[in-house]
């Protein structure tokens, strides 16, 4: 089997030499080619035409995420962004993301060179799962800080909700690719819809700005759940990075539980986590949402929540980043519809508003 082809593109000589000897001590992978910038880079790319690239955000004569811009424009290809972890770092993270990166590493800012070495098996698991990964070619826009495709939350069209339940929760799992999947899920929903609670896979540091890069274009208020808060209707609730998210009941009010607990399926947080509490305290107040992402994490417990009466939508294969998670949804049999991204918004509304009777079966 052909080796993955990477090209390394970061300012930092010691990063280019730390990931090039990460890449090429794996079986699979192979670094084709460093390049200290992405003038550089882009004569690179075209002689060694890479599988996949690393690149980084902060470089001279052109950022990172203007190269992205292009990159995706002209040439798309799987790209890993390898970010600072600061405020801004996570911001420009998120619109790296937004750009159509397949996913990042959040590198150190001190001991550089051991961080990198620690963080080995996630840089090259991230690799492998970006040269596998469905990349789009980016639509041009009408210049820099233009909304993100599918436009900002006003021009979304909705169905009218006759009533709102309190009773009733949306549960999002989702991994690579799953942010921009989460944003084209929420952009939507009324300011009226019911309460949303949203595991995506995500280190420490970053959900802050992903929460609040959503708040800005959503009509419901999106934040980054806090332990024992009470989940309301028209507002979304995002696991923290590094910690796990699940529902529990508290009299008559459904509250966050936010907890720092092994990780589970290798994650912190978790998909399973959060879908099992709901098949356990939501039963068939739950609709479950399977959005893209590598590996299984929450296929089971989706199945748990199908089992206790949940509706449930897992996102199709063509327009996943990585139809791993929603794969295996419906391989143990957690799904009622399996549909494009661009219709399960417009799916679950319509379902919120029709009549309780008629379960309709897609598959």
């Amino acid at each position: 089997m052909a080796k993955i082809k990477v090209v390394v593109v970061d300012d930092s000589a010691l990063v280019r030499s730390l990931l090039t000897e990460i890449i090429n001590r794996q079986t699979d992978m192979t670094c084709v080619g460093a390049a200290a910038d992405p003038l550089v880079a882009r004569e690179m790319i075209r002689e060694t035409n890479p599988d996949v690239i690393t690149l980084d955000v902060e470089m001279p004569r052109m950022d990172g995420l203007e190269f992205l811009s292009r990159l995706m424009r002209l040439r798309p290809m799987p790209v890993v962004m390898v970010s600072t972890l600061t405020e801004q770092g996570a911001e420009a993270t998120m619109r790296a993301l937004e750009l159509g990166a397949v996913d990042f590493v959040a590198k150190p800012r001190i001991g550089v060179s051991s961080g990198l070495q620690e963080l080995a098996g996630d840089i090259v698991d991230k690799i492998r799962v970006a040269a596998s990964a469905h990349v789009k070619r980016l639509p041009p826009t009408p210049g820099a800080g233009a909304a993100p495709a599918g436009g900002g939350a006003a021009e979304q069209p909705r169905a009218a909700l006759p009533r709102v339940s309190t009773e009733k929760i949306i549960c999002i799992g989702a991994s690579t690719g799953g942010t921009e999947a989460i944003r084209e899920v929420l952009v939507p929903m009324p300011a009226d819809a019911p309460a949303i609670v949203i595991t995506q896979h995500m280190p420490p540091g970053f959900t802050t700005s992903f929460a609040n890069r959503l708040n800005t274009l959503c009509r419901i208020r999106v934040q980054e759940a806090q332990h024992g808060q009470r989940i309301l209707p028209g507002h979304a609730y995002i696991a923290p990075g590094g910690h796990h998210l699940r529902i529990d009941r508290s009299g008559s009010n459904y509250v966050a539980v936010v907890e720092d607990t092994e990780p589970v399926n290798r994650h912190r947080p978790s998909v399973e986590v959060l879908f099992k509490s709901a098949a356990r305290v939501l039963g068939p107040n739950a609709l479950g949402i399977m959005l893209t992402g590598m590996g299984a994490d929450g296929a089971q417990a989706m199945r748990e929540m199908k089992d206790a009466g949940s509706y449930n939508y897992v996102q199709d294969e063509a327009s996943c980043v990585v139809f791993g998670m929603p794969r295996m949804a419906i391989q143990c049999g957690a799904a009622h519809e399996i549909l494009p991204l661009s219709q399960i918004a417009t799916a679950v509304l319509n379902r919120l508003a029709s009549a309780p009777a008629g379960v309709r079966h897609r598959i």
